[in-house]
């Protein structure tokens, strides 16, 4: 065992070094681990996920430190004498951290045992599916889960440490949708494109293609950078078989899961009373982090108006991962669309429709037909429109029915909501 240990002392110096490192607070808050339940954080690969949970530790806990994103550690037998040697390293910690544990085979099972035995454990991972279903299976009511995204744009404001004018905040803004929240390449100044393109081939290659035993992996990379080029578009899956030319559509189904499993994209559904029609209606796909649409959409100028809209998206969907709300889109028979819907218990909520131009009249007026459509069927009266920089509350009307609409800059709102 003394490649295993040599690994384990290796990783507890990087971290140690790390630890050193300038940390920015995030929006998301852990609680003290003073019972028996497993703290669980999940999020994109690279997001700050082990930074913010070995930060957190150092703060409040004697915790020891596993990485499994390394390949002489998942191939262990013995568990317990990799316990063993964590123990020895970190002189009998009360907490263990385990890190990118999916990459660990039947992990759940030593999650459990462990717990059973008393151990604290925190626990990291990449992917989203695996470690939802199995924590239902076999840790069901005896784990909390949170989720770390690339950086909010809350986030980073306060990574630049100073405080800015409503007009550099829309550039800051503008900034942050082009380029996205991935920490490392906004901590360290390094060009956003070239470390993003780097970890998309990584994720597709290491956590897709190897993992799932895919024999062309052209296909899902296509799909992909396709994928990309089209945020905040509708799709159907056999649209997307012609488009990449795959071999069927549940191939495609298929290498689109893996893809929201591993933190690339994530879909929304058409909300929809009937569960078929939810079901059978074509979803709107959006990408983890705007940064990866910039790196690499087909697209040679960008789209402002999308842009936004993908980071509304990542918004809400964090929302709906940590168990706030539900987050759909609706689209009536007619074609009227409302950006976002939003469900809280039974009720809907809110609805929200993203416009970068709310100066353009025949824009503006789509919008605000949809909304009013959109508040006749679902009885909500919370209509928002979010804009690049015009703010206002107005009474409207659309062939008799009045209702009231909110305007707001996307920049305040994002900001308010932190």
């Amino acid at each position: 065992m003394n490649g295993v240990r040599d690994v384990l002392t290796l990783q507890k110096m990087e971290l140690e070094k790390r630890l050193h490192e300038r940390y920015v607070e995030r929006d998301t808050r852990l609680t003290k681990a003073n019972d028996n339940l497993v703290r669980v954080v999940i999020g994109p690969r690279r997001a700050g996920k082990s930074f913010f949970t070995a930060h957190w530790l150092k703060q409040n806990a004697k915790f020891g430190y596993i990485n499994f994103d390394d390949e002489k550690l998942v191939t262990v037998k013995d568990f317990n004498e990799l316990l063993a040697i964590t123990d020895t390293l970190y002189d009998l910690p009360e907490v263990l951290m385990l890190d990118e544990i999916q990459n660990v085979d039947k992990w759940e099972l030593i999650a459990n045992r462990l717990q059973r035995e008393g151990r604290k454990l925190f626990i990291t991972g990449s992917n989203s599916n695996l470690l939802s279903k199995e924590l239902a299976t076999h840790l069901t009511g005896r784990h909390l889960q949170i989720s770390i995204f690339p950086f909010s744009f809350s986030e980073y404001i306060q990574f630049q440490n100073e405080s800015f004018t409503e007009v550099k905040t829309k550039e800051k803004l503008i900034e942050y949708a082009t380029k996205g929240g991935y920490p490392e390449p906004i901590v360290k100044n390094i060009d956003y494109k070239e470390y993003l393109s780097a970890l998309l081939n990584s994720i597709i290659y290491k956590d897709i293609v190897k993992r799932h035993k895919i024999r062309k992996p052209n296909a899902i990379e296509d799909l992909t950078l396709f994928l990309l080029s089209n945020v905040g578009s509708e799709y159907s899956y056999q649209r997307l078989t012609e488009l990449t030319q795959s071999k069927s559509a549940h191939t495609v189904q298929k290498y689109l899961n893996y893809l929201e499993e591993a933190f690339v994209l994530f879909s929304l559904k058409r909300f929809s009373y009937k569960t078929r029609e939810q079901i059978t209606s074509n979803k709107k796909i959006y990408a983890i982090d705007n940064g990866f649409i910039g790196a690499k959409s087909s697209k040679t100028t960008p789209d402002l108006g999308k842009l936004y809209e993908n980071i509304v998206a990542i918004h809400l969907k964090k929302a709906e991962i940590d168990g706030k709300l539900n987050v759909y889109y609706w689209k009536s028979q007619q074609h009227e669309e409302v950006d976002f819907v939003i469900k809280e218990g039974l009720k809907i909520s809110k609805l929200i429709q993203v416009c970068y131009d709310a100066s353009n009249s025949d824009t503006r007026k789509r919008e605000i037909r949809a909304l009013i459509k959109a508040k006749q069927e679902f009885k909500c009266n919370e209509l928002l429109i979010l804009t690049h920089d015009y703010e206002n509350k107005e009474e409207v009307e659309w062939y008799g029915e009045k209702a009231k609409i909110q305007f707001i800059p996307l920049w305040k709102w994002l900001l308010e909501k932190q």
